[in-house]
């Protein structure tokens, strides 16, 4: 008589192999983990960024008065000089990242970016997010006349250039 292996579950073989392959994807996501965190902390900082300046146009219509923003290592903040008023409910931090200086921001906006009584930007520049474990560096590109702002990928030798991605 035969007996029936179907009952018998698992052989020695397959456990390993089904083992040792759940211990490579294991490896694989480990060792990706840092770099996805570094990336998508990126991605957050460049997208509040972009967030902020809007904020601060909305805020300037609304009022129907013109209105300023300074950025630094926090966020979009009051400006320290009392040169024009603050937008007004605009206050946005640029999220986790900055403060343990895993996420690097440098940027040539002047000390205050103005908004007009209509919403339009009277400053421009250039802002860029980078992070040590991530090759990823974006730039966020804000251009006169009309403020247009533009999201890109950094590269040293071509500057802010279109990602397709986004």
């Amino acid at each position: 008589m035969v007996a029936d292996r179907g009952a018998a579950g698992f052989s020695l073989a397959e456990g390993l192999v089904t083992l040792a392959l759940l211990l490579l994807l294991a490896g694989i996501a480990l060792a990706q983990g840092p770099a996805t965190l570094a990336s998508l902390r990126v991605e957050t900082v460049t997208r509040r960024l972009a967030l902020g300046i809007e904020q601060g146009r909305l805020a300037a219509e609304r009022s129907g008065q013109p209105c300023a923003l300074q950025l630094d290592e926090r966020g979009w903040h009051a400006p320290a000089t009392g040169e024009l008023p603050a937008c007004p409910g605009v206050e946005l931090s640029l999220g986790e990242g900055l403060a343990d200086s895993t996420v690097q921001l440098s940027s040539n906006f002047p000390p205050l970016v103005r908004f007009s009584s209509n919403g339009l930007v009277l400053d421009g520049g250039t802002v860029r997010v980078a992070a040590a474990a991530t090759p990823l560096e974006r730039c966020l590109v804000m251009a006169l006349p009309l403020g247009v702002v533009r999201v890109g990928r950094w590269s040293e030798e071509a500057g802010c250039r279109p990602d397709p991605s986004l």
